[in-house]
């Protein structure tokens, strides 16, 4: 399964410690441990994809959950308003570097442009 056998299913199975944001029957969301935004929150779906597009081919109803779940806990931490980032990372050269698809939520400041470089995960 490589990725240290997806480090999100082992955070799913309670095997390594995560800060648990939701968390529901097919969806887990966890603070990032390197926020690069004073919110950094991943959405995570339980059952492993590699990327989003693999995502969106198999479920797109879990795909959209994702987004909900992500605006949820926008709403929750107080950034809903003032605006907030969803990012997904396809690949290695986009900066992937967990296999897992994974959605960043990032807010709580002025984010700017995105030439700054990936944000990693």
């Amino acid at each position: 399964m490589s990725d240290m056998d997806s480090l999100f299913l082992r955070i799913i199975a309670r095997e390594v410690p995560a800060d648990v944001v939701r968390e529901n029957e097919r969806v887990i969301a966890i603070r990032d441990i390197n926020p690069q935004a004073p919110t950094h929150v991943l959405v995570v779906p339980k059952k492993r994809y590699r990327n989003a597009a693999e995502l969106a081919a198999a479920d797109p109803q879990l795909l959209a959950e994702l987004v909900t779940v992500a605006h949820e806990i926008a709403e929750a931490e107080g950034i809903a308003e003032s605006g907030y980032r969803l990012l997904f990372n396809t690949n290695a050269d986009a900066g992937q570097t967990i296999f897992h698809v994974h959605l960043h939520l990032l807010g709580g400041e002025p984010l700017g442009g995105l030439a700054g470089g990936p944000i990693k995960g």
